[in-house]
């Protein structure tokens, strides 16, 4: 008999590792495993290399106009051992990544019409459970039924040496006062935009990991997991 499949919904504020998290676990659950936050940044590309977004202000009604010409998937990428974003075929996963992207994914993440559309694909995704899915809004509003959700936080400094050391990491050159900048700008965006704001989903249980590794992180997980699945 096999063990149940559940939802995993995992929210929490940006660079607090959800993702490497959600990811960990899909490969050891053999999950599969939904970065949301790509997929606004999917769109945020999409919205800069059109023209449709400038200095962090966009233009909503063109956006709008054009999300029927988006469309994204993931692909694992056997080299790598991860799943890469792809926007209308093509490859982003690098691109999605850089500070301009960062800059400018808050404003666009908070248009009611791109967070429809997104959730619409997002719980499409998880109609057969099995499923790990990290962002801002998935325990409220996309998956609020989930069976195991988590709200993972950090402190603004953590998550930005964190970032920081990513980015210089992949050849990226950022100070570290520009990434402290956008983590406490994308901080605010998000508790206090109007459409599905970054919340702790009821029955969320909070992991801070300011001083935790990843090791023991996901180790108390795991055991989260277990006793949700042991459950009757």
């Amino acid at each position: 008999m096999h063990p149940k499949k559940i939802i995993i919904a995992v929210d929490g504020h940006s660079s607090c590792g959800k993702s490497t998290l959600s990811k960990q676990l899909a490969q050891i659950l053999k999950y599969n495993y939904i970065d949301t936050g790509a997929m606004y940044r999917a769109v945020t590309l999409y919205a800069l290399r059109n023209g449709l977004i400038e200095n962090k202000v966009v233009y909503k009604a063109g956006l709008i106009a054009q999300l029927t010409s988006i469309t994204i998937t993931f692909q694992f990428n056997d080299q790598t051992q991860k799943s890469d974003t792809y926007l209308n075929g093509e490859n982003i996963e690098n691109e999605i990544r850089e500070l301009t992207v960062s800059n400018n994914v808050s404003p666009v993440a908070t248009i009611k019409e791109v967070r429809d559309a997104m959730v619409l694909l997002q719980q499409k995704m998880g109609k057969n459970k099995g499923i790990v899915m990290d962002g801002r809004d998935i325990g409220t509003v996309v998956f609020p039924e989930a069976e195991l959700k988590l709200f993972m936080t950090a402190s603004s400094t953590v998550r930005a040496q964190r970032r920081f050391d990513e980015l210089t990491a992949n050849g990226s050159s950022v100070t570290f006062d520009e990434i402290l900048k956008n983590v406490e700008e994308r901080d605010y965006i998000d508790s206090n935009r109007a459409e599905s704001p970054l919340k702790q989903a009821e029955g969320a249980l909070i992991l801070d990991n300011s001083n935790t590794s990843r090791e023991d992180q996901l180790k108390w997980v795991l055991a989260k997991v277990k006793a949700v699945i042991n459950e009757n």
